[in-house]
C-alpha cells in the first residue's frame, strides 16, 4: 500500500482541478480521509481474530479498495454532508475520485496481492502495468524505519511530483476558465 502521506497528498494536488466555489476545508478534509479510509481493512483481522492480512472480501485491498465502494462512500458522504448543496454531484464525484485513488495508488506498488476493484461482482485480483512506488509497511514503528525513509523517498517521486502538477493545473483552471466562467454567468 501507499503510505497515508502519499494518498493524502495526491487529494491535496487533486482538490484544485475542481473549482473554489465547490472547494472549502470541509471538502478537503473529507476527501482526504476519503483517501486514506480503505486501509482500515487492516483492522478487519483484529475484528475477525485472524492473524494474517488475508487478501480476501474483508481482507487487505478488498471491499473498500473496491468501485463499489467508493461509489457508496461518496453518496453516503453527499447524502450527509451536502444534501441540499447546489453542487452535490460534483462533490460526489470529488469523493468518489479520491475513495478510489487510494487502490489505484495500491495498484501501482511493489508489494501485496493485488487490488479487488471488482469487489463484490469479481474476486480477481488487479495491478497496474508497472509497478514503482515503494509499498509502505503496515503499522506506525515499521514505518518510523529505513523502509518507511525509502517508502517516502519513493511518495515524492512518483505521486508528489504528479500532484504538484495537479495543484498547478487546478489553480490555472481556477484563474482562468473557472473564473471566466463566472464573469460570464453575470
Amino acid at each position: 500500500m501507499a503510505s497515508a502521506f502519499g494518498h493524502a497528498a495526491l487529494v491535496l494536488g487533486g482538490h484544485k482541478l475542481f473549482s473554489n466555489k465547490v472547494m472549502n476545508r470541509t471538502v478537503l478534509c473529507l476527501g482526504i480521509a476519503s483517501a486514506v479510509m480503505p486501509d482500515l481493512d487492516v483492522f478487519f483481522h483484529h475484528i475477525t481474530g485472524r492473524s494474517d492480512f488475508a487478501y480476501d472480501y474483508f481482507g487487505h485491498r478488498g471491499i473498500t479498495h473496491s468501485i463499489f465502494y467508493a461509489v457508496l462512500w461518496a453518496l453516503m458522504l453527499v447524502a450527509i454532508f451536502h444534501r441540499k448543496a447546489k453542487h452535490a454531484f460534483t462533490l460526489g464525484i470529488f469523493y468518489f475520485l479520491c475513495s478510489i485513488s487510494h487502490g489505484i495508488l495500491d495498484a501501482f506498488t511493489t508489494g501485496g496481492d493485488g487490488i479487488g476493484f471488482l469487489l463484490p461482482f469479481s474476486t480477481e485480483r488487479y495491478f497496474a502495468p508497472f509497478r514503482v512506488i515503494k509499498v509502505s509497511p503496515i503499522g506506525i514503528a515499521r514505518f518510523f524505519s529505513e523502509w518507511g525513509v525509502r517508502v517516502l523517498k519513493s511518495e515524492f517521486f512518483y505521486i508528489g511530483i504528479p500532484s504538484i502538477l495537479l495543484y498547478l493545473l487546478g489553480f490555472l483552471l481556477n484563474k482562468k476558465v473557472y473564473n471566466k466562467e463566472d464573469k460570464n454567468a453575470i
